[in-house]
């Protein structure tokens, strides 16, 4: 009985085990054979075995692996914080019975994620023009010279192309703000009337009941976060061209990684770019499902693990 259910089982996920098969697990094991040849797009019939010098060039003798891997992790420590407090808050203000008009306001900031992504980095980069910006007029409203040659360039200065970065990602977190609402709507008010008995104000509530009740969610948007931070191409690609504009900060792994596979055509090395990049992103996750268990509640988890 119990083998019949299970071809049946097989039956029904066959289509996703085909798609897996054909369209991730076939292709992956390919890069990494190509990560043992050096070869060309242009060329493929001269391509030649080479072993690990791929890698050997990747990890000992190519800086420019670590520098890109350095740009990623250092804006990832700036924009992950900021975009997942900034959803999870949003997402306890639209929550709020207090809150008129809440289903506008809902509507109004999930609407932002329709718009297509290159439409929304072109409208961000007039946004934060130093000349004609909406962003540096209101700054300057408050007596910072923030307009003109001298003022904020948010997009030309080091110290700043970060901080623009992340408030264009700050455009498309809807889908965090949605996801991270569904999860509050789902903690038992009871335990928010039981705590209004014994006298916990909004602040005690929110941290002894709210934000331990939503941990799966907040673990689960970490996780997307973090590897969407990790494979961070597009907004650079679209600003910049790649070019890692302005003094390479915008060097970002993924950039690295396109311009040897694709605008090169070196494969092979691309290839190991690639695997290093899995690997990371494999290495992090499992480090944050390891500490996930001191710090996500789960309702049905009694921590007896007999």
């Amino acid at each position: 009985m119990r083998w019949q259910e299970a071809r049946w089982g097989l039956f029904f996920i066959s289509p996703w085990l085909i798609g897996f098969a054909i369209f991730y697990l076939v292709p992956m094991i390919a890069s990494l054979v190509f990560s043992t040849y050096n070869f060309t797009l242009s060329a493929p019939d001269e391509a030649r075995f080479v072993g690990l010098q791929n890698w050997q060039r990747m990890l000992f003798e190519d800086p420019k692996t670590w520098e890109s891997l350095f740009v990623t992790f250092r804006f990832a420590l700036i924009s992950l914080p900021v975009g997942m407090v900034t959803a999870f808050l949003l997402a306890v203000l639209l929550n709020s019975k207090n809150l008129i008009g809440r289903n506008i306001f809902r509507t109004l900031f999930y609407a932002p994620t329709m718009v297509p992504l290159i439409a929304a980095i072109l409208i961000w980069s007039a946004v934060l023009n130093p000349q004609t910006g909406w962003i540096n007029r209101v700054v300057e409203f408050f007596g910072v010279q923030a307009v003109g040659v001298n003022g904020l360039r948010w997009l030309d200065d080091p110290s700043l192309i970060y901080i623009a970065y992340t408030f264009i990602g700050l455009y498309g977190i809807g889908n965090a703000i949605l996801i991270n609402l569904a999860s509050l709507q789902g903690v038992p008010t009871e335990l928010y009337e039981a705590a209004e008995i014994d006298g916990a104000n909004w602040l005690r509530r929110l941290w002894t009941i709210t934000i331990p009740m939503v941990t799966p969610v907040i673990f689960y948007n970490l996780i997307l976060s973090v590897v969407g931070l990790l494979q961070y191409f597009i907004v650079p690609w679209v600003l910049n061209g790649g070019s890692g504009y302005p003094e390479g900060m915008t060097n970002f792994y993924m950039i690295y990684f396109y311009k040897q596979a694709f605008t090169f055509q070196n494969m092979g090395y691309g290839a190991a770019l690639a695997w290093l990049m899995f690997i990371v992103a494999l290495v992090i996750t499992l480090f944050l499902f390891a500490t996930g268990r001191y710090w996500v509640y789960y309702s049905g988890d009694t921590g007896n693990d007999d």
